[in-house]
């Protein structure tokens, strides 16, 4: 059971540090990043939007308030970080390894952390 616990911090942290990294790079370097958007077929205005919930879901996840918030800002991670990834497969730019390692923290967080609860 202590070996659960440690690996959902590790999936955590990981996920977490992550996600800090791309909401940083949204709030700091944003004309960069807005390009990047478009570049990919998004719209510009989505990043701002998109820092505000990274954040939120990081509180939903860290602060563990709430059982059924937790789950949705996993949710919305999941759908993010796919989206992200598919983008840059599609876009064929190479840009992947982020939201690829972001995945994989994503799924060891959750799984781990479920399997950790009573």
């Amino acid at each position: 059971m202590k070996y659960l616990k440690i690996l959902y911090w590790i999936g955590t942290a990981l996920l977490t540090a992550i996600m800090l990294f791309s909401i940083q790079m949204y709030l700091l370097n944003t004309a960069a990043i807005q390009g990047a958007f478009v570049a990919l077929g998004y719209p510009a205005y989505l990043v701002y939007p998109l820092a505000f919930v990274k954040i939120l879901g990081l509180i939903a996840i860290l602060g563990n308030f709430n059982t059924s918030l937790k789950q949705w800002a996993y949710a919305g991670f999941f759908f993010n970080i796919s989206l992200a990834f598919f983008a840059h497969i599609a876009a064929n730019d190479g840009q992947y390894l982020f939201a690829l390692l972001a995945f994989i923290g994503l799924i060891i967080s959750y799984f781990a952390g479920k399997k950790a609860r009573p």
